[in-house]
């Protein structure tokens, strides 16, 4: 535990250690950051509720690290909060009793409103719909305290027998984007989400424990759509025919870079010249899904990019109609090279997924996969294992091989030796 001013600076230095720890303010005390070992911070106020030394420590949490809490706003608040409790007031039963009036559709306009601070736009965008289209249907009227594991189990059953899926309007009344759907898929996100904002629930001190830890969500099977080489050629004669036909290089261009980096689609899309090397062949993306990133980039990359016009006053790599901004609608024209190139089905993701499968079967390791991937965690760059021509299945093929080799007709009392191998 250390003591000293809480200041930006202060909070940004904090390094997580192997246990939580505390930086303890020396301005206001009881105002401390919470520091725990996966790097999460938040403020604090510690206080005795009653008087004298029999009477109970508490902690009560402010707010994470983030809008909208500044040490400065973190401070502030913690003065109020110890102002209420210097006139006999206990901040943490004060809150604990309005939460018991809370309904879970309440605490989701809570959570949304200080406990997203650190997601994208597109997953907040999700946890959205989510919300509004499965949650708040199913649990929105129960007050969130009271909400039981059978409750949220029946929630993942409904929304996977498509409850609170929204059908298909008449031909020109649908609304605009994707419509909700149930699903298994569905259903276990749904499962996640009611996850993390009890999670949010039990750091603000408004619940004891989250009901949604441990519900086992459906199996899902994840896409895994490779292209083969006979595919990739037919997307590449697809790809210069729609070239010619538009007279627009910047569609095309994004789908090749998608192919030839593995990048997200929204990491093409908002790719700016700055943040080119040229030099060093890298990208150094100052934010995607997981954080600052470097992407690689190959030869066949850089001839994309060396035959791009630069728009004057637009930023980006793939330019859209409008004056200084990122190209829009790219769905539509990949629809349209999809069905020249016949593959039905095949989504824009799926090409990330064919740049990875293609340095896999050539026996990159799933660590370099993954460092050229961004991924975060090894088990999301494990999809590729089967792909993998790593030493057991090139133990499976030489053993295959000798016992081919022991089957053949050969004359009788010719022995096949089978060396052991070392080890």
């Amino acid at each position: 535990m250390r003591v000293q001013r809480i200041t930006k600076r202060a909070v940004d230095a904090a390094q997580p250690r192997a246990r939580a720890y505390l930086l303890r303010d020396q301005e206001v005390r009881g105002f401390c950051l919470v520091v725990t070992p996966g790097g999460a911070k938040s403020y604090a106020v510690d206080y005795r509720a009653g008087h004298g030394r029999n009477s109970v420590k508490r902690r009560l949490t402010i707010g994470k690290r983030g809008p909208p809490w500044t040490p400065e706003q973190a401070r502030a608040e913690a003065k109020r909060l110890l102002g209420l409790i210097a006139d006999g007031e206990d901040p943490a039963e004060t809150r604990k009793a309005a939460a018991r009036q809370m309904t879970f559709a309440d605490l989701c306009v809570l959570y949304l409103v200080e406990g997203v601070a650190h997601k994208k736009p597109r997953t907040l965008l999700a946890d959205n719909g989510r919300i509004e289209h499965h949650l708040k249907p199913l649990l929105g009227a129960k007050r969130f305290d009271e909400i039981e594991r059978g409750d949220i189990e029946r929630l993942m059953r409904d929304v996977m027998a498509g409850k609170t899926a929204v059908r298909e309007p008449k031909k020109g009344k649908r609304p605009p984007g994707n419509l909700p759907r149930g699903g298994k898929g569905v259903a276990g996100q749904c499962v996640a989400l009611v996850s993390t904002i009890m999670s949010f629930a039990v750091a603000r001190g408004l619940l004891e424990a989250n009901m949604a830890r441990g519900v086992k969500k459906p199996p899902t099977r994840k896409m895994e759509r490779f292209l083969s080489e006979a595919e990739i050629a037919r997307l590449a004669e697809a790809l210069d025919a729609e070239a010619a036909r538009a007279n627009d290089p910047y569609p095309v261009a994004a789908i090749k870079l998608l192919l030839f980096t593995g990048c997200r689609r929204g990491e093409v899309l908002g790719l700016q010249w700055g943040w080119i090397d040229f030099e060093r062949a890298m990208v150094m993306l100052p934010d995607s899904k997981t954080g600052r990133k470097p992407v690689y980039l190959n030869a066949p990359a850089l001839d994309v990019l060396a035959g791009l016009p630069r728009q004057q006053d637009n930023p980006y790599v793939i330019c859209g109609r409008r004056i200084g901004q990122p190209l829009v609608g790219l769905d539509k024209v990949w629809v349209r090279v999809r069905k020249a190139a016949r593959l039905e089905g095949v989504r824009l993701h799926d090409l990330r997924h064919s740049f990875a499968s293609i340095g896999a079967a050539s026996g990159d390791s799933l660590l370099v996969i993954g460092k050229l991937l961004g991924h975060r965690h090894a088990v999301t760059t494990a999809r590729y294992a089967h792909l993998s021509a790593d030493p057991v299945r090139q133990a499976a093929e030489a053993i295959g091989k000798r016992i081919e080799a022991a089957m053949q007709h050969r004359p009788k009392g010719e022995v096949v030796e089978l060396h052991r191998a070392a080890g």
